[in-house]
């Protein structure tokens, strides 16, 4: 479940090409109509929510769901019409990615969304991968153990740090849980700019593995290594960030 981007390089498109890649087959709900190009957001639009609650009932009656991801979700509205189906489906493993601003800054979620999200829909997730940015917000601290720790004791089963907005020479993804201790990542930084549909690319990708029974450190361990992969062959498709490149093909 996620947005349209109409340069392809984030959003639902990012997460058809994904789980595809990673062998997985991609059931995809857009929740979202988006002006955008490789560089920024210019407006958002979301998807009446009980056209999205017909589609969710209309699938999970006729195809195994092994597994969610969402992206942006357009307004509070979608994340009630998302809980309700989750009601349904209490083991089903759901990656969210918490989606609030474009890299270039423009806003994907207003604080009615953001509201939902923390209240009703992180609890119900077995893992949430904001990036810095919007770990700080979503946690009220520029600290990330400390942002954390904030939405693990809000309900969070577990928050997957990513480091990507980062300056260093490796990006460090750090997984905090109700363990005693985070784990850690490290990825080798390609290149220093950012690119555009990283993040959702990871966290369909985590969602792809975890739909093929992997586990979650191993799920992430495999999401982390294809996002690189893309990153290799990134496209410059527009004037903005680079895409990813995750029509690659996987060696699985």
């Amino acid at each position: 479940m996620s947005g349209l981007d109409p340069s392809g390089g984030a959003g639902i498109q990012a997460d058809i090409q994904a789980i595809t890649s990673l062998g997985g087959h991609p059931l995809p709900v857009l929740t979202c109509l988006t002006v955008q190009d490789t560089s920024n957001v210019y407006g958002a639009e979301a998807v009446n929510p009980d056209l999205i609650r017909q589609q969710l009932q209309c699938l999970a009656n006729d195809v195994p769901i092994h597994a969610i991801k969402t992206g942006a979700l357009g307004n509070a509205a979608v994340v009630d019409v998302l809980v309700d189906f989750l009601n349904t489906q209490p083991d089903l493993p759901l990656i969210v990615d918490p989606v609030i601003k474009a890299a270039g800054g423009g806003d994907l979620a207003d604080d009615a969304l953001v509201q939902a999200m923390k209240q009703a829909l992180f609890p119900r997730a077995e893992m949430i991968t904001p990036n810095g940015i919007e770990l700080a917000q979503l946690g009220d601290s520029e600290d990330p153990a400390q942002a954390a720790q904030k939405l693990l004791n809000a309900g969070c089963v577990s928050v997957l740090a990513t480091g990507g907005h980062g300056s260093g020479i490796h990006i460090i993804n750090t997984l905090y849980s109700h363990e005693p201790e985070p784990t850690h990542w490290e990825v080798e930084r390609i290149g220093r700019n950012e690119y555009h549909g990283t993040g959702c690319t990871l966290a369909a990708a985590i969602a792809a593995g975890r739909a093929c029974g992997l586990s979650q450190r191993a799920a992430i361990s495999q999401a982390q290594n294809y996002v690189h992969r893309t990153l290799l062959h990134a496209l410059s498709v527009g004037k903005g960030q680079r895409v990813p490149d995750r029509g690659i093909m996987w060696e699985r």
